[in-house]
């Protein structure tokens, strides 16, 4: 079972760097970018939820860039999403962003798994306003928030690195 602390140990899991402005600006851009996909693609169940999913993990990364946070796990992500960052998400956000991430990897990688319509029509329109929320979070964080988790998160026993 996936857990913070695991997600800690992993070379590419979770770790504290430099809060970094211009990346967070960047992964934001490429969440816009995706949704402006996303309005383009009229059918095609696997590329919905996979530019869907990417609108979701895109704009979370956008905050994580500016908190000074790095995974290369999406899971772990996803997981300190839920865990950590409760100030800025809420629990439909994080069922949101994990029914986007099943279905993604169920179209993607397990052909004989079947994923309901209705889910990625509602993570279609939901990818959007987890996006605005997000950008909204960004223009409004504070210097004192930021260091305020990554205390939290040094608590827990993530490094610098």
């Amino acid at each position: 079972m996936l857990s913070i602390k695991w997600c800690l140990r992993q070379k590419k899991g979770i770790g504290l760097i430099e809060p970094n402005g211009n990346m967070s600006k960047s992964y934001l851009n490429m969440a816009e970018e995706s949704i402006d996909a996303l309005n383009d693609i009229k059918k095609g169940k696997i590329w919905v939820a996979t530019a869907s999913y990417y609108i979701f993990y895109y704009s979370l990364y956008a905050l994580m860039m500016r908190i000074g946070i790095k995974c290369e796990i999406h899971a772990c992500s996803l997981l300190l999403m839920q865990k950590h960052l409760t100030e800025f998400y809420d629990s439909k956000d994080v069922e949101m962003i994990n029914k986007a991430f099943s279905a993604r990897i169920d179209l993607q990688y397990y052909s004989d798994r079947p994923v309901d319509s209705a889910v990625i029509d509602e993570c279609r329109k939901y990818c959007k306003d987890f996006f605005i929320k997000t950008k909204d979070k960004l223009s409004s964080i504070t210097e004192d928030q930021i260091e305020s988790i990554r205390e939290d998160l040094e608590k827990i026993g993530l490094k610098n690195g």
